[in-house]
């Protein structure tokens, strides 16, 4: 079978919202990563076989088929296809799996996978409520229902559900919120995103500008600051500090086989080692990551400790902890820049953000293996492990 390498891995800083990224169409926020990874890369724009793009929210300016949109956009050429797929938080990761597993194949040589997200424009799950508002039906069917009567759906429940089958305090939840932007502070402030960041051209009060720094991020954040921000629900533990930021970003990671490295000299950074997706709890949803982690080190023939750095996404601090619990992963390895209570979780776009991430934290830190994973709406989890080369 054919192997299948991540030649580069970018991503725009985050934009909170109604921030910096505010005026930015979502389409041509993608265009801008999908610029990005073609002249990075050298690679030819009309060598890409296909663009596949993670997007949840598809309604708005994120509708019509948002990943074709971007590439009409950008300054591929307008004979590259492109699909665009939700998979919920993890839409992007699985791109990056469609891609692989694409490459693998044989069907295809040239991949990008991609994201966006923009939630300031489009907010979240209004592709939902908005027809439900006019009358037009609700996701939840009659069989739905009849499986699982009176069940509410809810991220936020299934948190506060992780929380305390696991035992947590919401002192060790806030402990890790204020982790995440410590170390998201020095990643920052050392030059660590400097290889992976979009620049986006904006337009400010003073001025035109580029965004460049992850606008999230509490540089002054303190555990007595977030100690004090309102619960979200009154008998919970979870808060605003302690969940991922809701955030404007696009990424983009490029996908090739070992023919196409020859064929237009390019160079990799990653081998992609293995592919995994688990599906289990649609109620408590969040803690499928944990057991997804589980059968991909099986079928890898790695173990925990093999891994050098780790990426869980922050959708809430309860679902990295439960993970680090259930795996007896070292902590000192997980979300070594920061994660998305600091960096923002801009939904579609955050498995190849992730992804650019760790491929570069591994090349900086010149470590081996990395592991990514996502919780998914619907109990999903992707999980993806690669090998610097």
């Amino acid at each position: 079978m054919t192997t299948a390498y991540i030649v580069d891995a970018v991503r725009t800083a985050g934009g909170r919202r109604g921030g910096r990224l505010a005026g930015v169409h979502p389409v041509d926020m993608l265009a801008k990563s999908l610029d990005a990874i073609v002249d990075r890369s050298g690679i030819d724009p009309a060598a890409v076989d296909d663009v596949i793009t993670g997007c949840v929210s598809q309604a708005g300016e994120q509708a019509m088929q948002v990943g074709r949109m971007g590439v009409l956009s950008s300054k591929l050429p307008d004979s590259v296809p492109a699909v665009t797929i939700d998979r919920q938080c993890g839409s992007s990761q699985q791109a990056i799996q469609f891609a692989a597993q694409a490459v693998m194949s044989g069907t295809q040589d040239v991949v990008i996978a991609s994201g966006v997200e923009s939630m300031t424009r489009v907010p979240m799950g209004t592709n939902a409520t908005l027809h439900m508002k006019e009358g037009l039906g609700h996701y939840k069917s009659p069989g739905l229902e009849e499986k699982f009567p009176g069940i509410q759906f809810s991220q936020f429940m299934g948190a506060e559900m992780i929380a305390k089958k696991h035992g947590f305090t919401k002192e060790q939840l806030d402990s890790f919120a204020l982790s995440s932007h410590t170390k998201a502070k020095m990643a920052t402030e050392t030059g660590a995103f400097e290889n992976e960041i979009v620049p986006v051209e904006i337009e400010t009060p003073e001025g035109t500008e580029m965004h460049t720094v992850d606008e999230g991020i509490r540089f002054d954040a303190t555990l007595e600051g977030i100690s004090g921000v309102k619960l979200i629900s009154p008998d919970g533990m979870v808060t605003a500090a302690s969940a991922s930021q809701i955030c404007d970003g696009s990424s983009a990671v490029l996908v090739v086989s070992e023919e196409a490295l020859k064929r237009y000299g390019l160079t990799p950074m990653a081998r992609i080692h293995n592919l995994t997706v688990t599906a289990g709890d649609p109620v408590i949803m969040l803690e499928e990551p944990l057991f997804a982690t589980d059968k991909a080190l099986d079928r890898a023939g790695l173990k925990i400790d093999d891994i050098d750095l780790y990426e869980v996404n922050e959708a809430f601090a309860p679902v990295p902890l439960a993970w680090l619990k259930h795996t007896g992963a070292d902590p000192e390895k997980l979300n070594v820049h920061g994660g998305a209570i600091a960096l923002g979780h801009p939904l579609g776009a955050s498995g190849t953000k992730l992804m650019a991430t760790l491929v570069h934290a591994l090349k900086r830190h010149d470590k081996k293996y990395g592991l990514q994973t996502m919780c998914e709406g619907g109990g999903v989890a992707n999980v993806t492990i690669v090998e610097s080369v």
